[in-house]
């Protein structure tokens, strides 16, 4: 099964827990692919030249060559989890409805939900030509402070240009439940947090702070409403491809969390992983740092490109904080009982305790 490794992932620049040594490439039955595919009308010939993808999450990612075209295959991990086959039924419908659309994203090829065909529900998209800023910044990118600034507004128009369409035209009506989607946050993530306490080893609560405080504070500042539209879900740097060629979006990346509710979150997700001007603060580990937008740049370029009352975002990104800081804990939690490793573990926590100091310093 190889060893645990760490690697940069979703949900704000994260670690999250793995295995390594294990090829990916074998999780593949290229026989029954390549008997789908000739029903599909996907391609003809053998498949070749498979090659794991670098991700940032579990789920696996290969691309492969049959004929002259080349795909990227996507399925859940090699142990999946009861709702894995599901997730990826999801991501293939909402791949296929932002075709024609602004929002840079893979082009879905087809999509299988039938999981008797290899084992999960699984979907073939194009590959995208460019780079995960996460994994460092190509010459050109580095060498430029202009080109990471434009990254940044790219990075932001991206959302502006998913948070601008109309979910129901797109036959996206019963993706997601709007009705209460922000009434239902902070109980669902203090839940979560609360569930941390069946781990008898864990003793991280005290650490946070006061969670109770944070928590208080959202539910008495919470907007009164919003325009339901798309959320991405897990919206940073990490879950985009910037072209190779300068500093436009290729695309957004991994939407397993995609639903609808407030497209405001998703900007709030980004300023809550958002490093300061020397690059402290936030998940995000890029460098160099300069030059790329400041928080608020990044809220008035919003601004500018979206019709939503943005006088509230402070709220948004103290949500965004709170929300990450709990999940990142979970790990912590998990790492305390012996069932993620410990440096890890560690390391996450010491990121939450800062997301709520930071929470607390955006309300005050």
């Amino acid at each position: 099964m190889g060893q645990n490794y760490v690697a940069l992932t979703p949900s704000g620049g994260h670690e999250r827990e793995g295995k390594q040594g294990e090829d990916r490439s074998a999780m593949i039955d290229t026989a029954a692919l390549e008997t789908w595919m000739d029903a599909q009308g996907v391609g003809s010939g053998p498949i070749r030249d498979v090659v794991p993808l670098a991700g940032g999450t579990q789920n696996i990612l290969l691309r492969f060559a049959r004929g002259a075209d080349s795909y990227v295959f996507r399925r859940p991990p090699a142990h999946p989890r009861p709702e894995s086959s599901e997730t990826m039924r999801r991501e293939a419908r909402i791949l296929g409805a932002l075709e024609g659309t602004a929002v840079p994203h893979p082009a879905l090829i087809a999509a299988c939900g039938d999981e008797a065909v290899m084992g999960t529900a699984f979907y073939l998209m194009a590959p995208v030509e460019g780079y995960n800023p996460a994994s460092g910044l190509p010459p050109l990118h580095a060498g430029s402070p202009d080109i990471r600034h434009r990254m940044g507004l790219a990075l932001v128009e991206g959302i502006a240009a998913l948070g601008a369409l109309d979910h129901v035209a797109l036959g996206l009506a019963d993706f997601g439940k709007a009705e209460g989607y922000l009434a239902r946050q902070v109980a669902r993530w203090r839940r979560q947090l609360d569930g941390y306490a069946a781990t008898p080893e864990w003793d991280g609560r005290a650490a946070l702070g006061d969670v109770d405080g944070v928590a208080a504070w959202l539910d008495a500042n919470m907007p009164e409403g919003f325009t339901p539209g798309i959320i991405h879900g897990d919206y940073h740097l990490a879950n985009v491809m910037v072209r190779n060629d300068g500093p436009e979006l290729a695309a957004i990346v991994d939407w397993e969390l995609a639903t609808i509710g407030d497209p405001l979150i998703d900007l709030g997700w980004l300023l809550a992983t958002w490093p300061e001007p020397d690059g402290s603060g936030g998940t995000m580990r890029i460098m160099p740092w300069e030059g790329f937008p400041t928080a608020d740049e990044l809220v008035a370029h919003y601004a500018a490109r979206s019709t939503r009352d943005l006088s509230a975002i402070g709220w948004y990104r103290v949500l965004a904080a709170y929300k990450l800081a709990i999940l990142l804990e979970g790990t912590h939690a998990r790492a305390c009982a012996g069932k993620a490793p410990r440096e890890m573990g560690d390391r996450l926590h010491g990121r939450a305790v800062a997301l709520f100091g930071r929470a607390r310093g955006w309300m005050a």
